[in-house]
């Protein structure tokens, strides 16, 4: 059973506050970059605090050390799920898990793992991008499955990848390995500057776990009955 996770692309405390008074039950939110930067901290504080989970999107990608004492700080915060970059490699990867797991620890009984996952190869990177300026050969479906298997020996509980390489992955990797497919649009919406997109039917039936929405559910007229429609299609 798959679920909805909502991309909160805002860039203040405020224009958070406001859109997620609209739900009247918990949800599963992403906090990426643009909100993270702008507000710190505080804005996932306060999200938690509204009692919703969140998948903190901030694709670390550094020396193991250092993804180690991040992680361990993030875990701290109390968030559902955290990613890195598996181009990190396997050391960083399970630097990462040390990390929350310390982290989580230092938070005593209240205290539980963040799940974490390895980014693959981001939506918006085609064939010719992989081949021509990272360097790598082949199909991105290939190097996707390769990271994704790397991902699983490091100790990770999943990848993000496109819904087009989840059951590819699951074959690989097991039914047990996540699976976060971004790049979700509702039929007739604008695939803006993703290029391996999906709708949450097709992903349903790819077997995505989970799925990211954006502005499909945050530029909606009525949110709240979008989100409701996307997880009843996730969970049927």
């Amino acid at each position: 059973m798959g679920r909805t996770i909502i991309a909160l692309d805002f860039s203040s405390v405020e224009e958070v506050r406001d859109f997620l008074k609209g739900f009247n039950e918990p949800v599963y939110a992403k906090i990426g970059m643009e909100l993270f930067y702008a507000c710190g901290a505080d804005v996932v504080r306060e999200v938690i605090s509204m009692g919703h989970e969140i998948f903190l999107d901030l694709k670390l990608h550094d020396i193991p050390n250092t993804v180690k004492g991040g992680m361990k700080n993030l875990a701290k915060l109390g968030v559902s799920m955290v990613n890195v970059h598996c181009a990190g490699g396997s050391k960083m990867m399970k630097a990462a898990i040390e990390g929350l797991e310390e982290g989580a620890e230092e938070m005593g009984a209240s205290g539980k793992r963040p799940l974490c996952i390895g980014v693959t190869q981001l939506t918006s990177t085609s064939k010719e991008m992989m081949n021509d300026e990272q360097g790598i050969p082949g199909d991105v479906q290939d190097c996707v499955i390769r990271f994704a298997k790397l991902a699983k020996e490091s100790g990770l509980d999943g990848v993000v990848c496109s819904v087009h390489e989840a059951k590819a992955i699951h074959e690989a990797c097991g039914d047990d390995f996540l699976t976060v497919t971004p790049g979700i649009r509702l039929a007739g919406d604008s695939a803006d500057d993703q290029k391996r997109i999906a709708t949450p039917e097709f992903a349903k039936e790819k077997g995505s776990d989970y799925i990211v929405v954006g502005r499909s559910i945050t530029g909606s007229d009525s949110p709240s009955e979008t989100y409701k429609m996307i997880e009843k299609i996730m969970q049927g």
